[in-house]
């Protein structure tokens, strides 16, 4: 600070005005700006006027040094020293003490982060502004874990975001209130502030002997100046060319909306002037400004050579960079408003003063050239300056802005606790709990209610799910009082969040599933038609109404019933002394019995009468015969396992069938065939026909009593316990080709029978 003290000569200074008695107002009236830019750093003290702002004193001391790279600050005590040098100037004019000042973070440090988010609905449902407002936090949280991820050790400040598309059912809509959807998604760019480029601004001011009073953004406190109140319900956006960059804001509705930057600007333009006429940097720097006022510039170069050029020469130097800057501001600020253009574009910084900036900006816009103008001294009509020499001038833009931001903002950032931790947040005036609920790393699914796991599952090839039980919202308070998310935030208040619950797991039986109580069996029964429920196999195994639906089960209704099921679903007693006929063809107890067969008996008894004089007297056939018809088809189900029909009694049930039906019943016996014994070993028939001998599991088996054999024959004389699953489908192959119940068994064939 010492060394830069000494230096204080008019070629380190840009403006230093003598020295003066200011008129008599109490120093707590004036507001002390500091505009801490790239290469300089631009002090303004003034107070508000009924009209405007009046400045008392300005001064400008730029960077003996690289401390500043693009708007962040590298060298900390560096910046602190220049920004001592120009409080000490300015106090030395305004003849009183500066304790606390008013500061800008560069626009050129913000971050940007495009993302996607879509929301689904349970079923289909009207579109709400509070559904749009929490696709909007679902973007924002998406952008927030994004940026941390490809910066884990930096912390950033959200301050401002944009909703650039949004998707119906996926289709692309302009807006999305009141329609009916199923999913709705959008893509939103959202803008954050790091925190080390805070803490170093906050850091050089203390060290220097200041107090924040009040901090901003450079594009809000420029905006506050460029674009009045009453034009921001309109969609215009503000660009700041600056050294290094160029810094875009949108505004939309009365608000800020997006943020941006392109790191181009009118260091560039000086630069290629360096390079043809062979001057140092301060010199092009005053030829590039000569010539957007004269029609020609003198200059000297490193030789000391003078020479006079025309500005138009000039002009072809710079025109292919300015199109260049151009270019990308015009993209940026289309990407930033929803890939449209904005109604008009402010230009304010000593880089958009180059010639025809502000036309080929339009060009690139495509709008009228009169609607891109560059904002300066018509912008200042109600500022005043008691430093009678200097000029009203796009340059000021942004230091009288922060000024005037301390009036209307007071602070951009508040303080808070929340849950009990002491937290800092950017407050771009929209600031919520939901905001602060973010910034403390709060995951969506801890602020809102969330489903328990659902059970997704398949009857007959159908995908099904089962919903879980809603979960109860994060419970929040503001000051011991009961709050909501969109509860606006205040200066130090106390937030408690009770994160949000998940509901309870999906539950569901057999018995709950609607073909359960409703999908059922006709069969002509003595020339009377009957129906019976269904029976259910869960993966390949029968199971009752009471077995508990699993994530991933496969439910296939069986399309059969045999004699003994149902006649014990009507509750009778078939006479064993007369012949029993399915389709015209003898049968027997286990005979199978499919969709609309005819079935012929004698009855020799019914309900009690049949107990009695079938029954043994026993407590067991008293509760039988006192069972409704439903629960007798449960019962059943649950024995069919141990009654199942053998192969031959198979066979036998479907040789009265049609061609067409054969092939039918056999189809769907491959694809859910009958569940076998599993633990009863049948023995095997008489010896009649022919013999095989087959491998079953590596268990060598032989197959006696008929001309030819099908897979179900094996039950007859293999033991397989198909309830030893525990959810799992059972899998038969024969020759290691996958089979179905009904498909043929020759001499040597080898068989596998396992669960997957």
């Amino acid at each position: 600070m010492i060394e830069i003290a000494e230096e204080k000569t008019e070629k380190t200074r840009e403006k230093v005005i003598g020295l003066r008695a200011v008129e008599s107002k109490d120093a707590h009236d004036y507001v002390f700006g500091l505009d801490i830019g790239t290469r300089n750093v631009v002090g303004t003290v003034g107070y508000k006027t009924e009209k405007g702002f009046h400045v008392s004193a300005e001064v400008s001391v730029p960077h003996t040094t690289r401390a500043m790279l693009d708007g962040q600050i590298h060298d900390i005590q560096r910046v602190a020293d220049t920004v001592q040098v120009v409080k000490e100037d300015l106090e030395q004019m305004m003849q009183f003490p500066l304790t606390d000042v008013c500061i800008a973070a560069a626009g050129r440090v913000l971050r940007t982060v495009t993302t996607r988010v879509e929301m689904n609905f349970d079923e289909e449902t009207v579109v709400t502004g509070e559904d749009l407002n929490n696709l909007d936090l679902l973007g924002v949280d998406q952008a927030q874990r994004d940026i941390s991820e490809d910066n884990p050790r930096y912390h950033f400040y959200c301050v401002g975001y944009s909703v650039m598309k949004y998707y119906l059912n996926g289709e692309l809509f302009t807006h999305l209130e009141g329609h009916k959807a199923n999913r709705i998604e959008e893509v939103i760019i959202v803008t954050f502030l790091p925190e080390d480029v805070v803490d170093g601004l906050y850091t050089s001011v203390e060290r220097a002997g200041l107090s924040v009073a009040n901090l901003t953004l450079e594009p809000i406190a420029a905006i506050n100046l460029a674009i009045p109140e009453s034009f921001r319900m309109l969609n215009i956006a503000l660009v700041d060319v600056g050294a290094g960059t160029s810094d875009i804001c949108i505004t939309r509705d009365g608000s800020i909306i997006a943020y941006g930057m392109i790191p181009h600007a009118g260091d560039e333009l000086t630069e290629v002037i360096v390079q043809a006429f062979l001057c140092d940097f301060d010199t092009a720097e005053k030829v590039k400004i000569d010539s957007t006022i004269s029609d020609t510039v003198t200059y000297s170069d490193i030789m000391g050579i003078e020479h006079t050029v025309p500005s138009k020469e000039v002009w072809a130097l710079t025109d292919p960079v300015m199109e260049k800057i151009t270019d990308e501001v015009s993209a940026k600020i289309i990407e930033l408003n929803g890939d449209k253009a904005v109604a008009a574009t402010f230009v304010v910084g000593g880089g958009g003063k180059v010639h025809d900036f502000c036309l080929a900006l339009s060009k690139k816009l495509g709008i009228a050239k009169e609607r891109v103008a560059l904002r300066g001294e018509e912008v200042m009509q109600y500022i005043d300056f008691e430093q009678t020499d200097i000029e009203k001038d796009p340059l000021l833009v942004t230091p009288i802005g922060i000024c005037l931001n301390y009036y209307e903002q007071k602070n951009n950032f508040i303080m808070i606790h929340f849950n009990g931790d002491r937290m800092k947040l950017y407050d771009n005036g929209k600031l919520r709990i939901v905001d602060a609920a973010l910034q403390a790393g709060l995951s969506t699914d801890e602020l809102f209610p969330r489903r328990g796991k659902e059970i997704r599952y398949t009857v007959d090839g159908e995908e099904r799910m089962a919903v879980g039980g809603a979960g109860e919202g994060a419970r929040i308070t503001m000051n011991g009082e009961t709050a909501a998310l969109n509860t606006r935030l205040k200066q130090n208040a106390d937030i408690v969040i009770e994160p949000s619950t998940e509901g309870e797991q999906a539950a569901l039986t057999l018995g709950d599933t609607d073909e359960f109580k409703t999908s059922t069996l006709s069969f002509i029964i003595n020339a009377v038609t009957v129906r019976c429920p269904k029976f259910f196999e869960v993966n390949g195994v029968l199971e009752p109404a009471t077995y508990e639906i699993r994530d991933g089960d496969r439910i296939e209704t069986r399309k059969y019933y045999t004699v003994s099921q149902i006649a014990e679903f009507m509750d009778v007693t078939i006479s064993k002394d007369h012949e029993i006929l399915v389709n015209r063809m003898p049968a027997d107890m286990n005979t199978l019995v499919y969709e609309n067969f005819n079935v012929e008996w004698t009855i020799s008894g019914y309900g009690d009468d049949a107990a009695a004089s079938e029954g043994d007297g026993t407590a067991a056939d008293t509760d039988d015969a006192e069972q409704t018809p439903e629960e007798k088809a449960e019962n059943a189900a649950a024995t069919d396992n141990s009654d199942s029909p053998s192969a031959a009694e198979e066979a036998s049930a479907v040789e009265g069938i049609g061609d067409a039906e054969l092939g039918a019943a056999f189809d769907r016996d491959s694809d859910i065939g009958p569940t076998r014994p599993n633990t009863k070993r049948m023995d095997p028939l008489p010896n009649a026909g022919t013999s095989i001998g087959i491998t079953v599991n590596d268990t060598p088996i032989t197959l006696t009593g008929k001309e030819s054999y099908i897979f179900v024959d094996i039950w007859n004389v293999y033991n397989f316990d198909t309830h030893s699953g525990n959810g799992l489908a059972i899998v038969t192959t024969i020759n290691g080709k996958k089979c179905g119940f009904s498909d043929p068994l020759h001499d040597g064939d080898i068989v596998k029978i396992y669960w997957e």
